[in-house]
């Protein structure tokens, strides 16, 4: 059975842990409770992780359609295509397999869309405008 990559991250964890025992009365953080602090911990890396692939998306689109045009397609962007994003971005990061399927894929389209570069991008401008038009 393959291992999961989050099964490799939390045996460093431990391994990582066991060499470097340290005192055990202070508990690092803002809080007391170390429950509380990796709650802290793990909105702060969401709230970070939203900003940037919003800046990185905008960050895509900024040089071909302008930096106000930019934020109303991301801003305007569907449901369905924000839960396939999400969808694609677990599966790329669950498994290895699931890694190279996703960049196989990623590939694949962009090398598609090269062969028909002139057709894409006239078809592609089309649908961001209308996409940021619609609000």
């Amino acid at each position: 059975m393959v291992k999961h990559v989050e099964e490799y991250g939390a045996d460093a964890v431990d391994a990582a842990r066991k060499r470097t025992r340290g005192r055990r009365e202070r508990v690092p953080g803002p809080s007391s409770d170390p429950e509380t602090n990796l709650i802290m911990a793990d909105v702060a890396m969401r709230a970070g992780t939203t900003i940037l692939r919003s800046a990185v998306e905008k960050g895509f689109l900024k040089g071909r359609y302008g930096s106000e045009t930019a934020s109303e397609i991301v801003s305007n962007r569907s449901v369905k295509k924000t839960l396939t994003s999400f969808a694609l971005a677990k599966l790329a990061t669950r498994s290895l397999p699931g890694a190279v399927l996703v960049s196989g894929g990623m590939l694949a389209k962009t090398l598609f869309d090269k062969g028909r570069a002139r057709r894409a991008r006239l078809r592609g401008d089309r649908r961001l405008r209308e996409q940021a038009k619609n609000d």
